[in-house]
């Protein structure tokens, strides 16, 4: 099972039910990000969601079950990109992102 990792806001993902996430980034860039190792997704969670006060969920996605076609674009490979939706079953597992109390994302246990 190759995984990675997706952030997304609570109340983006609890108002799906059972349908595929297709994100804002999907329709606007062409791909869903997600980025490889917790220690990395902390980082970006960080970078670009810290002063965003809502919930956020992680997303642990099994590559090997998507639907979409997914490659990396970064020379690091550290960042796969999905080119379409994420099909609910390659979501194996969704968890609170813990943040400190001035919003600093802290990660989830491995």
């Amino acid at each position: 099972m190759a995984t990675t990792y997706h952030i997304v806001p609570r109340e983006v993902w609890d108002a799906l039910g059972d349908e595929d996430y297709a994100p804002y980034s999907l329709r606007e860039e062409g791909f869903i990000h997600t980025t490889d190792g917790m220690d990395n997704m902390v980082v970006t969670a960080n970078k670009h969601y810290r002063d965003d006060p809502r919930l956020y969920y992680i997303l642990t996605v099994d590559l090997d079950k998507l639907n979409s076609k997914w490659q990396y674009d970064d020379p690091q490979r550290i960042y796969p990109h999905i080119y379409g939706p994420i099909n609910r079953a390659a979501v194996v597992k969704v968890e609170e992102m813990p943040r400190a109390e001035d919003g600093t994302f802290m990660g989830v246990i491995e």
